[in-house]
This record gives C-alpha cells, sequence and structure tokens, in this order.
C-alpha cells in the first residue's frame, strides 16, 4: 500500500485531536488518568496506575523526598513547583524534563487506554506542577499506539498486566539482566507490575514491558485465561455429548495402513 492511498491510524482520542486542533487549554479527564493541555500541547499527565513524578523523582531519581515535600509546600499553591526545584538547586533543569516527559508518556498510556471510559474537559485548569515541556497532542497519542503494539509483540497475555508477578526458576545457563534480577527480587506472587512500579520507582508501562518479556523468557508465570461461561440455555445435542465407544477395528486398520506406507 502506499502513501498516498494508506488509511490514516484511527485517532486514540478523537477528543484530545480536537482540542489540539483548538489550541485548548485545560485538563482532559478519563477514568485512568488525566492529560493537561496548554495551547493544545500536553504539558503533564497523570493517572492512579503510574507512580507520578514525585516518585520517579524520588524513589527512581536522586532526589531526597524531604527537597519534594518542600517544593509543593512552598510553591504547589503558586503552580510553580517545577520551577522552584531548580531555581532552588534541588535537580538540574535537564533531569526534570527527561522524569517530566517520562511522566507524560507513561500517565497518557493508561489515561488513553480503550477501556478508561468518557472523556470530560475542563477548561482553563492547571496543574501544581507547572510547566516543564510541552507534547504535541499527536506525538502523545503516536507513542500510545506504539506502546500498545510494542506489548502484544513481545507477550500478546495482557492478563499479566493486572496478575500477581509469579517469578519463575531461570533455566541452567539462562541470562537474567541486572535489572530484571532486581524486578524478580520484589516479585513476591501478591505484587502486581503496578505495585512493583510504585517499588522500583519506575515508569508503570516500563515495567509492564519488563513482567511480560520475563514471561515470554519463561521466568514469570503467564496466567490462564478463564474457561468460557455456559451460554444460559444453550444444549448440545445428545450424539455430541454421549461417550461413544471406539471402533476398535476401525483404528487398528487405520494403524496397519500407516504402518504399511512407511
Amino acid at each position: 500500500m502506499t502513501a498516498a492511498t494508506a488509511t490514516p491510524a484511527t485517532a486514540v482520542s478523537p477528543l484530545l485531536t480536537r482540542l489540539a486542533a483548538e489550541r485548548a487549554t485545560g485538563a482532559l479527564l478519563r477514568d485512568r488518568g488525566t492529560l493537561f493541555l496548554e495551547h493544545g500541547r500536553v504539558v503533564h499527565a497523570e493517572s492512579p496506575s503510574t507512580p507520578g513524578l514525585g516518585v520517579l523523582l524520588t524513589t527512581g531519581g536522586g532526589l531526597a523526598p524531604e527537597r519534594w515535600n518542600e517544593a509543593i509546600d512552598q510553591a504547589g499553591a503558586r503552580r510553580q513547583v517545577a520551577r522552584f526545584l531548580v531555581d532552588s538547586g534541588g535537580l538540574a533543569g535537564g533531569e526534570l524534563e527527561i522524569c517530566q516527559l517520562a511522566a507524560i508518556f507513561d500517565a497518557a498510556f493508561f489515561a488513553l487506554s480503550p477501556g478508561s471510559g468518557p472523556s470530560r474537559f475542563r477548561r482553563g485548569a492547571t496543574h501544581w506542577i507547572g510547566s516543564v515541556r510541552s507534547v504535541p497532542a499527536a506525538a502523545v497519542e503516536r507513542e500510545t499506539r506504539r506502546r500498545r503494539e510494542l506489548l502484544d509483540a513481545v507477550w500478546p497475555y495482557p492478563r499479566l498486566d493486572t496478575a500477581p508477578v509469579v517469578p519463575r526458576p531461570a533455566a541452567p545457563g539462562q541470562t537474567v539482566t541486572a535489572r530484571q534480577r532486581l524486578l524478580l527480587r520484589h516479585a513476591d506472587g501478591v505484587r502486581t507490575p503496578a505495585d512493583l512500579a510504585w517499588v522500583l520507582g519506575r515508569p508503570a508501562f516500563h515495567t509492564l514491558l519488563d513482567v511480560r518479556r520475563l514471561a515470554a523468557a519463561g521466568l514469570v508465570e503467564t496466567p490462564h485465561e478463564p474457561a468460557p461461561a455456559p451460554v444460559a440455555g444453550a444444549s448440545l445435542p445428545d450424539w455430541m455429548t454421549q461417550t461413544q465407544t471406539p471402533d476398535v477395528a476401525l483404528l487398528r486398520r487405520l494403524r496397519d495402513a500407516l504402518e504399511a506406507s512407511l
């Protein structure tokens, strides 16, 4: 298929696409997260499914929790937490920008998921973190779509994303990376990938991806799909459910025929 005839990808969120075209400012709210827009570009995102910027900076990064709390106390009401962190010397601007972009793409992946319910827009709403760097809405949608495809390409078992992570012993000679060992060390058969993301201070999507890769390598149990429930009122004919006595003579003839053909 040529570029001229290619079918355009379906929008992850038609409302987000429209708001970007309108250069709107406000908060796009969905059941699994919120995207904050400024002049049609995404400046922040958060989701209950992800650790968030504070955890990425304090647990996964080098920022002391006291400095994070101080920034919220001193600049949260003015919606300038990010600026306070940099100006006070608590964090380098480049490190903050990298973590902010990771938080945006991480939360947007869950907020824009197909099961995240209807969208609502609160015009003019802003976030207390303040503006660090904006991202085009089209780039957020494109990255969200790419991440969905990547998960299925690695190991197409979505139940892994919400089930407790149950480690399995490595095979003799099987290589396990330092990053994988750390995740497996915290996987106690109770914590889900989201729980592990919070414990490790890592983006939730990257943790999902790590878990799927571990499952594909046989280092994590893959949950079995539940058996489909029987359809009420449906019944099969007797001839399909009754136990049939095998025709032994026929089976012997088939065996003799196969042996003769070898």
